[in-house]
This record gives structure tokens, sequence and C-alpha cells, in this order.
């Protein structure tokens, strides 16, 4: 028996996006009934374990964001030694905390983006990435926090930030 492969359609309406790309609810792992649901409504919302699976994401991006921090972190030092330079945290600590906070936020976007989070819930946890960073500037300009403890105390910050963004938006994390 020969099977025929699926013939993409891709008919379009008045400058829209395709009826169909191509792809099956079983391509995304996402049925029909899923479309406009939460990630955690698609799998079983706090019916079983909200608050266990509000912690597992909580430690999930934790995790997305030490992988971006070291995989982007070790690209980006390898690239600037390659050039002849380097980011010191304790000569550019703006420089060195805004590219830890932009290596950890592409590592949790990426995370979150596949675990079907909207980009209005990604992007604010990448902003709890950034306002640490540029709460603690000021404390750094006026020599109250020395350049080589700003990136311990932007993690200090950061952490309950991301649980507070996710508090804000607990029927979409799992709680």
């Amino acid at each position: 028996m020969q099977t025929q492969p699926k013939q993409r359609q891709t008919q379009h309406t008045q400058g829209a996006v395709p009826v169909d790309s191509g792809r099956t609810p079983a391509d995304s792992g996402r049925t029909p009934a899923d479309s406009g649901r939460t990630p955690a409504e698609r799998h079983g919302g706090e019916r079983h374990g909200g608050k266990r699976r509000f912690a597992r994401h909580y430690l999930e991006m934790v995790v997305a964001m030490v992988v971006g921090m070291l995989v982007l972190g070790a690209a980006t030092r390898g690239v600037l030694a390659l050039a002849g330079t380097e980011l010191s945290a304790s000569r550019n600590p703006e420089l060195a905390s805004l590219e830890m906070a932009f290596d950890m936020s592409v590592g949790m976007a990426v995370w979150m983006r596949r675990r079907g989070h909207g980009w209005a819930s990604t992007l604010e946890m990448c902003g709890a990435m950034f306002v640490p960073a540029l709460a603690l500037f000021p404390l750094l300009w006026l020599d109250v926090i020395a350049a080589d403890s700003m990136i311990a105390l932007e993690h200090l910050v950061m952490l309950p930030l991301m649980f507070l963004v996710m508090v804000r938006r607990r029927r979409e994390y799992g709680c």
C-alpha cells in the first residue's frame, strides 16, 4: 500500500496567514480543542497538582536561564576572545549585567515559546531579567554597591521578581 505525502495548501485571504500551513495537530502536539487555552489548561490545570505545576514551571525557567547564560555567555566570550577583547564584570559591570540578562532571556523565551506560552507572558518574564539590572545601575553609579557584587545582587532580585510575574499570571502557569 502506497501512501501519498501531505499536500500543503496555502490559501491566503486578504493579507492574512495561510489557512492551512500543512501542520496537523499531531505536529504541534495540540488538538483543535487546545486552541485558545493556556498551557496550564492544556496540561490539566489546577485539578492535577496546580502548585506542583507552578513550582515545576519556576524550576524549568531557572534551568532555561542557566542554559541560556552558559551557552550564549560562552559564545559571546568566545567571539570577544577572537576579537582580542573581553567583557569584565568588574570593569564593565553594566555591559556584563545586560549581556547576562539577555542570555538568560533568550534561554527562557525559547523554552516558554516551546511550551506554548504567548508573547505577552514571555516578554514579561524576559523583563524580569532586565529590571533588576536597570534598578541597580544607579546604586552602582553612586558607589552604594561594588561592581563585583552587581551580578550577584541582580540574581537575588531576579528570582523573586520572576515569581511575582508568575503569580500575576498564575492561571497560565498552573496554579
